[in-house]
Formats: C-alpha cells, structure tokens, sequence
C-alpha cells in the first residue's frame, strides 16, 4: 500500500519507499522548512540545499560522462535530528569541515566511501552503515551514482544529553562510537526502519510525527533507539537500565540545573530545591552521578560553552566571553576542564565549529 506525500512524492506506508520521483533536468521543491522535496540536474544547487539542510560542503562530479547528476533529496527536521532520503544519480565527491553533529549513512543501495580526522577510509554499504563524529575534517571519497542513502544529522548535545538520562551519569570526555554499523538485522536494521517510518509520517505532513504531544516521544525513541544500536562505552550500562535510577532530590536538583545553568547556584540552594539536606544530597550526588553538585553544575555549564562556541563565527564572539557568560571566571582552569572533557582546546571549538 502507498501514499502520497507532499509533492507529490510517493511512499510505502512502512516507509521504504521514503524518498521518491524521477528527475526531469528541472529544478523544484516542495514542503517548508521543516520537511520538503527537492529535485535537481544543477550540482551547485543540489550543494546548497544540502549546506541549507545538513552542512556546509563542496561538491563535484568524480566523473563527467558518467550517467546524468539527478538529485533527490527528501528531507524532514525532528528537534535535533534531520532525516534524509538523498541520491544523486551520479558519482560525486564532497568534502566538509567538522560537521559539529553526529551522522549516520545507511545505504539503501550503492556505496560511499569516506574519511574523517585523519582516519582509515572507510565504506558505508547496504550491508553496514557508518555513525560519523563530530569531530574531524570529513571527506565523501566517492558517493556512487547508484546510492540511495538514509542520512540522519544527530545534535550533539541531544545524544550526550540522552545518554546521561539513560545511564544516571554524565559522560566522561568525547562521545565515541564505533563507526560501522550492522544494518542488515537487529538493532541496526531496527533503527533504519524505525527512522524512515517516522520520516515518512512527518514528510506526509498527515500523520502525528509532527504533533507536539508525539513529536517529543518520538525524538526520544530514535536517540535512544541509536544508543542502543551503536557500540560505545556506556552499552553495558544502557542494558541495565534499572540501574540507572536515580532518587527524586537528585533528579529534581538535576532538572534545575539544565534548566537554568548560568545561575550561581550553590549547593545549599540546590538541596532547598531538592527538599533534602546538604550532606544527604552530596553523599546521593556521589553516589548515582559519580560528582559533587558543583561539580555537575560545571559539567552542564562545559556543555553549554560547547554548544555556543560551535553555533559562533571566531569574529562574533570569544572564547573568555562565551565562558564567563556561562559562570568561569578564571580561563585557565576553564580551559584545563575544557580540553580534558572534549579533548580539544575551546579556540579551536570555536574556529572549527560553524
């Protein structure tokens, strides 16, 4: 059974059909900003639309006289996710900065080949799918004329900030994952389906992927959904989900401080807030967070630095500015926690970032 989505666009109702309509050498798109169809024969047009939907890039043609460049980009934004069905029709080659995100490629067909920091190549297949980091000059080697692709751009701070809810505490340093993924059963080929299904229904624009009361839960199912499909560090911990449990005055002192975390707490606020005593709260803190309440307050505040510093141009802001915003008043110390939790220095967070 099938449907139609916006444009005109057709798709299966389980959504392996999400992303579809032949190219005639015109150009056009439809939809708004949070999902549309776009369809072209320009490469410099196909680039800014993918610069305008995911990052900014170069683009050009491996090979001339292979068959005609004909793009197909069907894409939709859910909160910090961006899911596409992209094809080019012909082979190209992109290069990027650091995509400031975390990027999946799980090809329905065809191949890609890719670099990224300095790394080996490595080739996304129908087979196995690659989870890209955040960090590091990406290179697409060769996107083959016959590739259609799921590609899924993941906000950083949303999957860090999924896994610390998930496992009761904040990620120590970078958030790495094993780059290949299984896409062929299990977890993996769980997570495509379930991906594409929510982007079929929110590219309709009929469905309740895009309501407010299912928009929410359905975001928090693909990044835990991920979570547990990719190997990383904290697999283990995510398997014993029970685990994570964390008491109420620790998560009500939690909550508080995401919610505002530029204001001077202190510790003995933070336990007002969480309707216990001081001694009781730092001794449930080191206990199922692994730190001290000021100490987790540093943590978010080290997040939101991050966050801004990536979303900035090097001549709109400075690095001393943006910290001292965000309550570091001394910038030694603050870049001493900063290159120990990302493993970069803040400058160059900042000029890499955007």
């Amino acid at each position: 059974m099938s449907a139609v989505g916006a444009g005109g666009t057709t798709v299966d109702a389980d959504g392996s059909s999400f992303g579809a309509g032949d190219v005639d050498g015109s150009s056009f798109r439809t939809g708004d900003a949070d999902g549309s169809s776009f369809r072209t024969g320009d490469v410099d047009e196909a680039r800014e639309e993918l610069d305008a939907r995911y990052y900014t890039s170069r683009m050009e043609l491996v090979e001339r006289r292979s068959r005609p460049f004909a793009a197909r980009f069907d894409t939709v934004v859910l909160g910090p996710l961006v899911i596409g069905d992209l094809s080019c029709g012909a082979d190209v080659r992109m290069s990027f900065g650091e995509l400031g995100a975390y990027h999946l490629n799980a090809p329905l067909t065809g191949t890609m080949e890719l670099r990224q920091g300095g790394g080996p190549a490595l080739v996304a297949t129908a087979a196995e799918g690659l989870l890209l980091d955040p960090a590091g000059d990406t290179f697409l080697d060769r996107w083959s004329g016959d590739c259609r692709t799921l590609a899924v751009k993941i906000g950083a701070a949303a999957l860090r900030e999924r896994l610390e809810r998930l496992t009761g505490r904040p990620p120590r340093g970078p958030l790495a994952f094993e780059p290949r993924l299984d896409i062929t059963r299990g977890p993996g080929l769980s997570w495509v389906r379930l991906a594409r299904r929510v982007a079929y229904e929110a590219l309709t624009g009929e469905g309740l992927a895009r309501h407010e009361l299912v928009a929410g839960p359905l975001q928090e199912a693909l990044l835990n959904g991920l979570l547990l499909a990719a190997e990383h560090p904290w697999r283990e911990a995510l398997d014993r989900p029970g685990e994570a449990r964390r008491p109420a005055p620790v998560k009500r002192a939690m909550d508080a401080v995401r919610e505002r975390p530029e204001h001077p707490f202190t510790t003995t606020e933070l336990a007002a807030l969480a309707r216990v005593s001081v001694r009781r709260l730092q001794e449930s803190f080191r206990e199922y967070v692994g730190m001290s309440p000021m100490a987790y307050v540093r943590e978010v505040r080290l997040d939101r630095v991050r966050e801004e510093l990536r979303a900035a141009a090097p001549d709109e802001v400075s690095v001393s500015e943006v910290a001292w915003r965000w309550g570091f008043g001394h910038q030694g110390r603050f870049a001493a926690r900063y290159r120990e939790r990302y493993g970069e220095p803040p400058s160059r967070t900042l000029r890499t970032g955007r």
